[in-house]
């Protein structure tokens, strides 16, 4: 039996590109994995602070670490980027917004807002 060398191939993932708001679908769901591990991480916390002085103190050394400041403000920008992500599902639950353009610039609008906010609580408990 002969191969049919002349078949078509299908798009690599090299040259397929997500739309914006499939990138940001997929993102949604990683911050709402996020969030769920960052919960685990918030009742350590909660745990160290019942658990006396000496708990907090040492809890209060790790959080001084760069590295934990910066899963931190990443737990926050997952936090915002989800409660956009959601306001957003809302507009489209109430039948408003299919179109390719403003798809786009309310995914847009989305990130600012989320960025913004995680910015402006970096700022305000500094």
């Amino acid at each position: 039996m002969a191969k049919n060398n002349n078949r078509p191939i299908s798009p690599h993932l090299q040259v397929y590109r997500l739309p914006l708001t499939g990138i940001i679908s997929i993102t949604h769901r990683m911050t709402g994995v996020m969030l769920s591990v960052g919960l685990i991480l918030f009742v350590f916390i909660i745990s160290a602070l019942a658990g006396g002085s000496a708990s907090y103190a040492v809890m209060q050394g790790y959080a001084s670490y760069w590295l934990v400041k910066l899963i931190y403000w990443g737990f926050i920008y997952a936090l915002f980027f989800h409660l956009c992500h959601g306001v957003r599902h809302l507009c489209w639950d109430a039948g408003k917004s299919f179109d390719r353009e403003t798809l786009n610039r309310y995914a847009f609008i989305e990130l600012g807002i989320s960025l913004l906010l995680t910015l402006s609580s970096l700022i305000l408990f500094k």
